[in-house]
């Protein structure tokens, strides 16, 4: 995996664009955070790249929502609790 600043990128993107293409992951960075991710893609690969990618992104956030969940002890709910959790989240939406 690179790391690359977006301001690097602008200057000289194609060693960027290089490595993407060679199968590397390349982080770009903006003040030093992540900001984006480029992988390489081809004509015959790219819906199943971005089915993929979506897939995994959804993964990783109920990952981040049940660990979430376990820190702050509501991981033993029963469906009555959520469904009153629910409930109340829409109140609080429909509210505004």
């Amino acid at each position: 995996m690179k790391f690359v600043s977006s301001r690097e990128i602008r200057v000289n993107p194609r060693p960027v664009f290089d490595a993407a293409g060679q199968g590397d992951e390349v982080v770009i960075t903006s003040r030093g955070k992540p900001v984006a991710l480029l992988v390489g893609v081809d004509d015959d690969d790219l819906e199943e790249t971005v089915r993929l990618f979506r897939r995994a992104k959804a993964q990783a956030a109920v990952s981040r929502m049940r660990r979430t969940a376990a820190h702050e002890g509501l991981a033993n709910m029963d469906q009555s609790e959520i469904e009153a959790e629910i409930e109340a989240a829409r109140g609080e939406r429909d509210a505004q």
